[in-house]
């Protein structure tokens, strides 16, 4: 299954949580789990992401052993690191 995703926001950290909180909600609506993301564009100065995610239906005791649940997606500790790739 895939899923692609167009998020955006007013600064880095916002545009984290907003990218983050999408596959939460994708999750908690439609069940769907991204095994991996893909980042298709990503503009650092209109602060927007388009992302396409790859997994699976969740399937909880049958291929998805239960554990902690993500329940939001907050600011709390949130860092972004950016590294200079040089020239």
């Amino acid at each position: 299954d895939t899923s692609t995703v167009e998020v955006s926001g007013h600064d880095l950290q916002s545009l984290l949580y907003n990218f983050m909180d999408e596959f939460l909600f994708q999750f908690c609506t439609e069940g769907f789990v991204a095994r991996r993301v893909e980042i298709l564009e990503f503009d650092r100065e209109a602060f927007s992401i388009t992302a396409k995610g790859r997994g699976e239906k969740f399937q909880a005791r049958v291929k998805h052993p239960q554990g902690t649940e993500i329940k939001a997606i907050t600011y709390s500790a949130m860092q972004i690191n950016i590294k200079d790739t040089g020239p």
